[in-house]
């Protein structure tokens, strides 16, 4: 208002002398119209976001909770527990399949998947060599799978590749659509405890395996498996005791990270954390339970996908839930899944823990994310 009284009086005060102003004065005293920007808009959710966005509002937090277990099978009860828990995923053993039929083993996922709400990953440890659970059954095969050191020994790539598309297409003839496998760790020394079941070459030579074997298992539709982050090396058998690993972070980026980062890269969707303690890195805490360890395969290494501890049964983590609410320091670290046996007993703990605000329900969220995410891209979970 001032601005035009200003311009008003001006004009008379020309008027009066015998002036009119002229027409570029006008223009500058007259007020400028500034346009408001166009608001961005919103980009449309997808079909998959907006599942997973109905299906988090729709889920119990007991619900939530129990898609965080890949718990070993029962010998007893495992369909009803699916039910019971909600449970995420069921991991297979040799007892599984220990003198079962064709028809009786795979009739037994089955029956998991239909007492499960949402679909399950099934999954099995079939590295080939010394850990077979499938092939060391001769009723599904004649022979173990080989171990992937010794095929690529006798016939380089091509013939890892071939062995494990045939495995690739057993394990889905059962429903079986998780694979605990590769095992990426470098291990060159016929002494470490995990020399047999690695592929006994370089950091190069490895990553280039893996990432043709990963690229095979996504076609294949077999999810893998990257174990053991950080990379075992020379360290002892964490099922029997704690590993402290001494290598700098240096040393890891430089050789044991190279085959997980082919894999991840190649689209594995789960990476395995070992209980080994990285002691450059956190020298107070077994990596499967370290959230700096978390930070750094997400930060560094660059995984998007679900993160899950290897068996919290070992060992090598019991004492440091002196509580016994192991599952509930795995999901603060960062694990989306945790794998173990006792999960009667850990679930309950979990779900205490969210209610009392140790874990925020974000947390969980985050986990159910991924693994719906994961489930979706397997062709587990269609969506319309």
């Amino acid at each position: 208002m001032k601005r035009l009284a200003l311009i008003l009086t001006l004009l008379l005060l020309l008027s009066a002398c015998g002036e009119a102003p002229a027409e570029d004065a006008v223009e500058t005293l007259a007020p400028e119209v500034v346009e408001e920007p166009e608001p961005i808009p919103e980009p449309e959710p997808t079909p998959e976001e907006l599942y997973i966005s109905e299906q988090l509002a729709s889920m119990t937090l007991e619900q939530k909770v129990g898609q965080l277990f890949f718990v070993r099978c029962p010998e007893l009860h495992a369909a009803e527990d699916v039910a019971t828990y909600h449970l995420g995923g069921i991991l297979l053993f040799g007892r599984d399949f220990k003198d079962k039929t064709f028809d009786e083993a795979a009739g037994n996922i089955a029956a998991y998947q239909s007492a499960a709400s949402l679909p399950l990953f099934i999954g099995v440890d079939e590295e080939g060599g010394t850990v077979c659970r499938v092939s060391s059954q001769k009723q599904f095969r004649s022979s173990r799978f080989k171990a992937p050191q010794k095929l690529y020994r006798d016939g380089g790539l091509d013939a890892v590749l071939a062995e494990d598309a045939e495995r690739n297409a057993l394990l889905c003839s059962f429903g079986i659509n998780v694979n605990f496998a590769p095992v990426v760790d470098i291990s060159t020394n016929p002494n470490d405890f995990i020399y047999d079941r690695s592929l006994g070459q370089d950091a190069a030579t490895t990553a280039e395996v893996t990432k043709a074997v990963v690229t095979q298992m996504n076609e294949q539709g077999v999810a893998s498996v990257l174990k053991h982050f950080p990379g075992y090396g020379s360290n002892v058998d964490t099922h029997t005791g704690i590993a402290l690993d001494e290598r700098s972070l240096e040393s890891f980026m430089e050789n044991d990270f190279l085959p997980f980062t082919a894999g991840i890269e190649a689209g594995s969707p789960f990476v395995l954390v070992s209980h080994n303690i990285m002691a450059d890195v956190d020298e107070t805490l077994p990596a499967s339970l370290s959230p700096v360890v978390h930070n750094l395969l997400r930060d560094k290494l660059h995984f998007d996908g679900i993160i899950l501890t290897d068996d919290l049964a070992m060992e090598a983590v019991e004492a440091y839930a002196a509580d016994g609410s192991v599952a509930v320091l795995a999901a603060l670290a960062g694990n989306d899944m945790i794998v173990t046996s006792d999960y009667h007993s850990q679930i309950p703990l979990v779900i205490e823990a969210v209610k009392n605000g140790t874990i925020r329900e974000g947390r969980i969220d985050d986990a159910v994310t991924r693994i719906l995410q994961t489930k979706i891209a397997l062709g587990l979970i269609h969506i319309n």
